[in-house]
């Protein structure tokens, strides 16, 4: 069973985890709209995998007896200056989510939880790597600046297995 302190970060974190999800569904829905669409296509598939994310958490919540709430969330925005701008965002609020992860492992710890301690390494060690995947990106997009959008918007796919 679940601590009640447990279930409670635990459904806040199904609520990042849809906000993320809509977030990234946001940034493709422009980009596509301003005719990017492989970098559309990276989003899309950045948004699916946080949805993905959100029914890990609650299956988890469920299996161990707490109720999983599935949240009302905030509207993301839905336009952003620039492709750097998007980027930068997806990073600030990947580095987000990460805090709030080790606040689980911390909390976990400090009950004694094992079971979500052994579950929530998964989710450690795949922020690590959303992370490093966002922030190889914006060091890309420094190096090619707007001249090789066109390349870059079109090579984008490629870089989505680095991670």
């Amino acid at each position: 069973m679940l601590s009640k302190k447990m279930l409670n970060i635990l459904n806040e974190q199904v609520a990042k985890e849809v906000y993320a999800s809509h977030l990234y569904l946001a940034m493709a829905s422009w980009a596509e709209n301003i005719g990017l669409d492989g970098i559309s296509e990276w989003f899309y598939a950045q948004s699916e995998e946080e949805r993905e994310h959100m029914m890990k958490f609650i299956r988890y919540i469920n299996e161990r007896g707490g109720h999983a709430v599935v949240p009302l969330v905030d509207e993301p925005p839905k336009d952003f200056p620039g492709i750097r701008e998007a980027f930068d965002a997806s990073l600030e609020h990947e580095q987000m989510v990460s805090g709030a992860i080790n606040d689980i492992v911390d909390l976990s710890i400090k009950e004694k939880d094992f079971a979500t301690h052994n579950w929530i390494q998964w989710f450690v060690e795949e922020q690590r790597e959303e992370e490093a995947s966002v922030q190889g990106i914006l060091d890309k997009l420094e190096l090619i600046g707007k001249q090789g959008l066109y390349v870059f918007d079109r090579d984008i796919m490629s870089m989505r297995g680095e991670h």
